[in-house]
């Protein structure tokens, strides 16, 4: 009976709320980097939405490892893929400016597409090196101030809860940039709302987010490029369920 009341609570009260709220929010982020501060409205707007989203739901969260950043140092971060909920979870709870470097294709969502570039997002063309030198550059123009990049290196969200292949994207520009890598570990998005059930009800489920110690580079090159990739790789699952480690 109370899931049922769960879902009537999504379709009728919770949705229109969120429909709304993701509609504003993308419009008060591209009017406010457009004209106004772009480092307070490309962050604050959608922390705010991500917030109100799992409110909305009534889903629990937990926050790890906060400890383990410095307000004045930008970061490359790296996290697992295990849901819809991935995406609020880091924006409304990892307390960083941040930018992401996320698919092309998601530059033609209405709206949001537009919100997501005027906040100066990084969007991957890999057409080409000569796009992929771009996306480089793009990414040292905004990766200073305490300004850090997020990366999901699987690419994609997994369809059964398990981690994934890591891509080198991410650790070949922190490599380039000499950034630090932080990894992070998301637990609770699967059970949430897993990719296999699409755009479906949300089942109430703690979501957590656990924020490592950043690994630092050493050197500069595919030596350190796989160093960074399989440390970060072990500290994401060491706090992940047996269940859901390697593929």
């Amino acid at each position: 009976m109370k899931r049922f009341l769960y879902r009537i609570y999504q379709l009728f009260v919770a949705l229109p709320i969120l429909l709304l709220a993701t509609a504003l929010t993308a419009i008060v982020t591209t009017i406010g980097c457009t004209f106004g501060k772009a480092r307070f409205w490309s962050h604050y707007p959608a922390m705010v939405w991500s917030r109100l989203m799992c409110w909305c739901l009534f889903l629990p969260v937990k926050v790890y490892g906060m400890e383990n950043l410095n307000s004045r140092d930008s970061y490359v971060f790296v996290a697992n893929h295990q849901g819809s909920f991935d995406i609020f979870l880091i924006y409304g709870y990892i307390g960083r400016n941040f930018k992401w470097m996320m698919k092309k294709s998601l530059r033609s969502i209405p709206l949001v597409g537009k919100a997501c570039e005027s906040a100066g997002h990084i969007f991957v063309d890999k057409r080409g090196p000569g796009a992929i030198r771009h996306t480089y550059e793009q990414a040292r123009g905004v990766l200073r101030h305490g300004v850090s990049l997020m990366v999901f290196p699987e690419g994609s969200r997994t369809d059964t809860g398990k981690m994934g292949h890591f891509q080198r994207g991410a650790y070949l520009l922190a490599d380039e940039l000499q950034l630090p890598i932080v990894p992070v570990t998301i637990e609770g998005s699967f059970e949430a709302l897993p990719r296999s059930r699409g755009f479906y009800f949300v089942e109430r489920h703690t979501l957590s987010l656990r924020i490592h110690k950043p690994i630092l580079p050493q050197g500069k090159g595919l030596d350190n490029v796989q160093r960074l990739m399989e440390l970060s790789r072990v500290e994401i699952q060491k706090s992940l369920p047996e269940k859901y480690r390697d593929e």
